[in-house]
């Protein structure tokens, strides 16, 4: 089977109930020919070290990605010690991917925002420890450490992956991860914007831009699904992402905030508790889409499998070095890869390695 290494796809996207889904989808992805797979991590079924193994223990050949957990939830001791097993079981197909984390739930969890600079000193801490240094009284962003180390005997270079949203992280990704992953829903302007930036970056730090990989998530809804699954992952999760961060995904895309206000005011919605992807009936889904204008949920790959992958070539042609099929599993996506593969230019992808921060092959 011809490896895709351009495109992804989030394992357990959503509310997953079981962790053992994850089993049957990383084997039906890399049967299917999907690159990587993408593992979001909550504070449930799914946290990330555990689903990482099964990942890598279950495949042979897909790229594995965190997208992503949050540097100050683990010791950085345990976070290389996660990455360094996980790149040794894989035989270099892991990827270290850290993010922000959403503001209410840190708060709500004790847990301090994480700054930019925090973020930036981690990456350094994790990239010296693998080389084998032996790290001493490090007092920085990332916090005060009298000793970090796994001794001298790892000479590694483990690619990292940051989830970015807003201008300060996407300078952050191009100058000190190895691939970036954008959010859902993002305008073309947006998109185009933000992958820009990151290159820019790269180069702007004395980079090879060409070798920090561009991520589009986008989410990918075909047709062939039942309608009521349709609204979950397009409706739904619009929805959800507005309860969390309504705010930044408005000021990012350039949308109308009096929209936002409206949607948060309604009573539906301020009265719901958890999340509208996750716990909405389809009834409260159908109500909500009357809240949510067509075109914030137009950048998204919808329609027949050929429809579908007309949109996906798009994203490439914003400047994307990779496409996550956002939203729906492998089994799901199988009408719209195998369209895509039908259509895929012939040797354009061949450079791209399976790990999804990877250098070129």
């Amino acid at each position: 089977m011809e490896r895709m290494n351009e495109l992804g796809f989030y394992t357990l996207a959503g509310g997953a109930t079981s962790p053992r889904v994850l089993l049957d989808e990383v084997a039906e992805g890399e049967a299917l020919g999907l690159g990587s797979a993408f593992i979001s991590e909550r504070f449930n079924v799914k946290e990330a070290a555990t689903l990482s193994g099964a990942a890598g223990a279950a495949t042979t050949e897909l790229g594995i990605a965190t997208a992503a957990t949050n540097h100050n939830t683990r010791h950085p001791m345990v976070t290389a010690a996660y990455a360094m097993t996980m790149h040794k079981l894989t035989g270099g197909r892991f990827s270290l991917g850290l993010g922000r984390g959403i503001k209410p739930m840190f708060d709500a969890y004790g847990l301090p925002p994480i700054k930019t600079a925090q973020i930036e000193d981690f990456v350094s801490l994790m990239r010296r420890i693998w080389r084998g240094e032996v790290v001493v009284g490090h007092d920085g962003p990332a916090g005060h450490y009298p000793l970090l180390t796994m001794g001298p005997d790892y000479q590694e270079h483990i690619p990292m992956t940051f989830t970015a949203f807003g201008p300060n992280s996407l300078a952050l990704g191009g100058r000190a991860f190895d691939a970036v992953v954008l959010h859902t829903f993002f305008t073309d302007e947006t998109t185009a914007r933000c992958a820009a930036a990151v290159k820019r970056a790269a180069e702007e730090a004395g980079r090879d831009p060409a070798e920090v990989r561009v991520w589009s998530c986008f989410a990918t809804v075909g047709d062939h699904l039942p309608e009521d699954v349709r609204l979950k992952k397009t409706v739904g999760r619009m929805a959800t992402y507005l309860q969390a961060y309504g705010d930044l995904m408005v000021r990012t895309n350039g949308w109308d905030p009096e929209v936002l206000a409206s949607f948060r005011a309604d009573p539906l919605v301020a009265g719901f508790r958890g999340a509208l992807d996750t716990t909405a009936t389809p009834e409260q889904l159908e109500h909500v889409a009357g809240l949510i204008p067509e075109d914030w949920l137009a950048p998204s790959a919808t329609g027949s499998p050929e429809a579908c992958v007309e949109a996906i070539e798009g994203q490439f042609a914003l400047g994307c070095d990779g496409v996550i099929l956002h939203g729906a599993s492998p089994a799901e996506l199988a009408p719209i890869v195998e369209a895509y593969r039908k259509r895929r230019p012939s040797g354009r992808f061949d450079h791209l390695a399976a790990n999804p921060a990877g250098r070129a092959a």
